[in-house]
């Protein structure tokens, strides 16, 4: 069970930054290309997507807040 829970922590970090560096684009500021090579960009790019494709999956049997009955 432990496991899945660092999994979920580890997914719902990416989608935090994800979403935050979304945020700061309208900023005009892209913090990933911030002295990074383009393949690490892309590589984070993928991982959050990655990220967002799991939680929208595996959340609501997950969560507390959501799985109330």
């Amino acid at each position: 069970m432990g496991h899945k829970r660092n999994f979920h922590v580890v997914t719902f970090g990416l989608l935090v930054i994800g979403g935050l560096n979304w945020g700061l684009m309208l900023l005009g500021w892209d913090i990933a290309t911030w002295g990074l090579p383009s393949g690490v960009v892309d590589t984070v790019y993928g991982l959050v997507g990655l990220a967002a494709v799991f939680e929208l999956f595996t959340h609501g049997w997950r969560c507390n807040d959501c799985n109330v009955k």
